[in-house]
């Protein structure tokens, strides 16, 4: 095992991968996260003769994005749509981030649409689940969003 210093004395080059306890400190992700990530397909990893996972160093930047969208809330399967296109086994271009950024951009504005349209909810009605039967007779007036299915009808994305 390496300590600081010994990483220090050798630098690592731009294309050396990284060992999975370089990875957690690097990342402040823990080994068990990372095979999990790396089982759902979200990152990926060589294997050493020695069988020890090697990480590419442009995993980190894909570690990192998870774990922001962890910290938000996200769903790893979206994370895991954002990143359809993104290579694993490269380092993706410019051009392949962009065009997850801008895939995951609309999925979070629909994200923030859902969230506004709560909050705005909240102070009266929960969209009609039903919270509140004063307000209930004049926004769904003899219960007409019944019939159209179960939980929060006015609430629900737009499919």
């Amino acid at each position: 095992m390496t300590s600081a210093t010994d990483d220090e004395a050798h630098p690592h080059t731009a294309d050396e991968p990284l060992t999975i306890g370089e990875m957690t400190r690097r990342t402040g992700v823990a080994a068990s996260a990372l095979h999990f990530y790396e089982n759902l397909g979200l990152i990926a990893s060589t294997r050493t003769p020695g069988n020890q996972r090697r990480y590419p160093r442009h995993m980190l930047r894909r570690v990192s994005l998870i774990t922001v969208a962890k910290r938000l809330g996200i769903p790893l399967a979206d994370v895991q749509s954002a990143f359809a296109d993104v290579p694993l086994t490269e380092t993706p271009t410019h051009a392949d981030w962009q065009r997850a950024s801008r895939r995951w951009k609309r999925e979070l504005e629909k994200r923030r649409e859902g969230i506004e349209r709560l909050e705005r909810e909240l102070t009266g009605c929960i969209g009609c689940g039903c919270l509140s039967m004063k307000a209930c007779g004049l926004l769904n007036p003899d219960d007409a969003l019944g019939a159209q299915g179960v939980g929060p009808l006015r609430l629900r994305d737009e499919e």
